[in-house]
């Protein structure tokens, strides 16, 4: 029964986001945790006539982690590779090659069986697209950057000569997309961003989850230099410093959550899908048009936001005006 009620989600995956076609190749990679997903998404691939390769792969030892070789070579030579696991393989090399080959990718990162029976899953990801599009075109090349939240962020960014991602949960050759997250997005000039963030949403890693207390995190030129709150800030805090890489403090990506049918439940993706919500990625880059590869990826996720890109609104107060 369960199984029938997950595979109206691995539908939508299939047919909607991949638009997988009759005789394609397709690799799903997952780990023991996550099999329940890659065995639905398999019998959806099946069902419109493409091949399915099931690649199981230990868990990552943190997100951003690359797969191993073969299976990264598996990615780069199918025509789709979803990504069914719960530590993040999304911002790595193997992501970044399959797609500049040709691949297009889904991400499913964190998935749990309910999710493919009600979440962002099941939105109506046509209609959401030309949104999506017009927040991705106010954040490309955009020179100035203005974040604030009624929490007390305040954080300025320049995006110059940056392209942005217009993530609609469908793809096309050569793109990947995380689902049910529909977000746009760009990466800032390393260097650029000064000013503060207050998280008070979500920290969708490491066990944080919906967050009790807010995080507050100082940047300066680019870099997160100081870390402070209750508990769940000294958590982020200790894990970063855990990772002997100074990439990992790096000003990634500013991304705006764009499902009307995502809710905040601690997990990655429907998290940061949130209408209207605004999440501050930190660490790598490089599968977002930026140039840092560090030990990890992670969003700070915040609500009631206004963004603003070279005078454009794009948000006010959490009403999305594009």
């Amino acid at each position: 029964m369960k199984s029938m009620l997950m595979s109206k989600g691995a539908k939508q995956v299939v047919e909607v986001c991949a638009n997988i076609k009759e005789n394609e190749s397709v690799v799903i990679i997952t780990e023991p945790k996550t099999m329940s997903i890659a065995e639905s998404i398999a019998a959806a691939v099946t069902a419109v006539g493409a091949e399915p390769t099931i690649s199981i792969i230990m868990p990552r030892t943190s997100d951003s982690s690359e797969p191993p070789a073969t299976v990264a070579a598996a990615m780069k030579e199918s025509d789709v590779f979803i990504s069914a696991v719960f530590t993040s393989i999304t911002h790595t090399y193997a992501v970044k090659n399959a797609v500049e080959n040709g691949s297009r990718g889904i991400m499913l990162t964190q998935f749990e069986d309910h999710m493919l029976i009600d979440s962002g899953v099941l939105a109506d990801f046509p209609k959401a697209a030309p949104t999506c599009e017009a927040v991705g075109k106010a954040l490309e090349n955009a020179k100035e950057i203005h974040l604030t939240t009624t929490h007390g962020t305040d954080l300025k960014m320049s995006a110059t000569g940056r392209k942005s991602n217009s993530m609609t949960g469908m793809v096309k050759s050569g793109q990947f997309a995380p689902v049910p997250t529909i977000e746009a997005n760009v990466s800032p000039l390393e260097g650029s961003a000064n000013g503060k963030i207050v998280a008070n949403a979500s920290i969708p890693y490491i066990g944080i989850g919906i967050l009790k207390e807010q995080v507050v995190c100082t940047v300066e030129d680019g870099m997160i230099t100081n870390i402070e709150g209750g508990f769940e800030a000294h958590i982020l805090a200790d894990n970063l410093a855990s990772k002997n890489d100074p990439n990992v403090y790096n000003i990634a990506e500013i991304g705006v959550g764009l499902n009307p049918r995502c809710k905040f439940n601690g997990l990655m993706l429907e998290d940061e899908g949130v209408f209207g919500s605004v999440h501050i990625g930190i660490g790598s880059s490089i599968t977002l048009g930026g140039t840092v590869k560090a030990a990890c990826h992670y969003d700070l996720i915040m609500t009631e936001t206004t963004l603003v890109a070279d005078g454009v609104t794009i948000i006010e107060n959490g009403n999305v005006l594009l």
